[in-house]
C-alpha cells in the first residue's frame, strides 16, 4: 500500500488547506498536520509555507507533489497490471493533441483493438506540454503528437508527416487555385487556432520567418476545437490555417478545399512519444503498421 502521507500531501496541495483536505481525506485535522510534518521531517525541508489563510507550496514542496503523483500513478498502474493479467487485458492510456486527434490516428487506434482484444486504450485530448508532463509522471503509456520533441527522457519514433494549408469552402473565389500567395490571403477574414496551439505556433513562426507580422492578417477569431473552425469555413465565415491531414474527409468528401501557401514552409512530423523504458515498445511499432496499412 502506498504511503498515506503521500496522499495526504496531494489533498493538501489540491485544497491548500487542511481543513479542507481532512474532510476529503476523512481524517481530522490534527492528522492531516500530523502527516505533513512527518514528510517533512523526513524529507528535512518545508513543503509548505502560509499566505494568510492559504498554503503555498515551497519550491522543495513543488518537487516532493510531482514525485508523489509519479508515485501514486505508477501505484495505480501496478494495481491494473495485476488486475489485467488476470483477464489477460491490458488498458493503455494514450495522449493525443488536438490536431491528431481529428485525422487518421484514432481510426488506426481503434482498428488495431478491434484486432487486438487484449488490448484496452483510453485516449486523452490535451496539449502537447502537457501530454510530455503527463508521461514524465506515468499518467500516460504513450503520446501520439503533431512536431517532434527534444528532451533525453523520451523516446520519438516517426508515425508520418504532415502539412499545413489553407483552408477554404469550395465556393470561395480561390478554390479553383493549386496554390494562394501570401498577399492573396493577406485581407481574407480567418479563422484560426488558439495562440500556443502547435498549428498555431507553426503558422506563426512561419510568417515570422519571413519578416511578417501577424498582426497584418485579418484574424477575425480564434477557437480551440478543430471541427469548430472546419464548420465555421464550410459555413463561408472565414478561411483558416489547419493541418492537411486534420481536414482529409472533407477534402475527400469536397466539402473543404486544401491549398499550399506559397513561400510558407509548413511541414511537420507526427510522432508517438513514449518515456525510456516503455516495456510496450512493440507496440508502437505495431501502431505505425496499423497506420499505415489503411487504406
Amino acid at each position: 500500500m502506498l504511503d498515506t502521507k503521500l496522499y495526504t500531501l496531494l489533498k493538501v496541495a489540491e485544497y491548500r488547506n487542511y481543513t479542507q483536505a481532512a474532510k476529503s481525506l476523512n481524517l481530522t485535522q490534527p492528522a492531516v498536520s500530523q502527516h505533513i510534518h512527518a514528510l517533512e521531517n523526513e524529507l528535512g525541508v518545508r513543503l509548505f509555507e502560509r499566505l494568510g489563510n492559504r498554503l503555498v507550496l515551497t519550491r522543495a514542496g513543488e518537487k516532493a507533489v510531482s514525485a508523489a503523483r509519479a508515485i501514486s500513478t505508477l501505484y495505480d498502474n501496478l494495481k491494473y497490471e495485476i488486475s489485467d493479467s488476470n483477464y489477460g487485458v491490458k488498458e493503455l492510456n494514450i495522449g493525443i493533441t488536438h490536431t491528431v486527434e481529428s485525422n487518421r490516428i484514432s481510426e488506426a487506434l481503434a482498428k488495431y483493438v478491434s484486432e487486438n482484444r487484449n488490448i484496452k486504450i483510453k485516449l486523452i485530448t490535451d496539449t502537447q506540454s502537457k501530454l510530455r508532463s503527463m508521461l514524465k509522471n506515468y499518467e500516460l503509456d504513450m503520446a501520439i503528437i503533431d512536431g517532434s520533441v527534444s528532451d533525453e527522457a523520451l523516446v520519438s519514433k516517426l508515425l508520418d508527416t504532415d502539412r499545413l494549408v489553407l483552408v477554404i469552402d469550395p465556393s470561395h473565389p480561390l478554390a479553383q487555385k493549386d496554390s494562394v500567395t501570401i498577399d492573396e490571403i493577406r485581407h481574407e477574414k480567418m479563422i484560426l487556432r488558439l495562440p500556443g496551439s502547435g498549428t498555431g505556433n507553426m503558422f506563426l513562426s512561419a510568417i515570422q520567418y519571413k519578416d511578417i507580422n501577424i498582426d497584418e492578417f485579418d484574424i477575425i477569431l480564434e477557437v480551440d476545437n478543430i471541427a469548430t473552425i472546419k464548420d465555421l469555413v464550410r459555413q463561408r465565415y472565414g478561411v483558416s490555417v489547419l493541418a492537411e491531414s486534420a481536414c482529409m474527409d472533407e477534402i475527400m468528401k469536397k466539402k473543404l478545399v486544401a491549398l499550399p501557401i506559397e513561400q510558407l514552409n509548413m511541414k511537420r512530423e507526427i510522432n508517438i512519444i513514449y518515456t525510456k523504458g516503455f516495456q510496450y515498445e512493440a507496440f508502437a511499432d505495431e501502431i505505425v503498421r496499423t497506420y499505415r496499412e489503411l487504406p
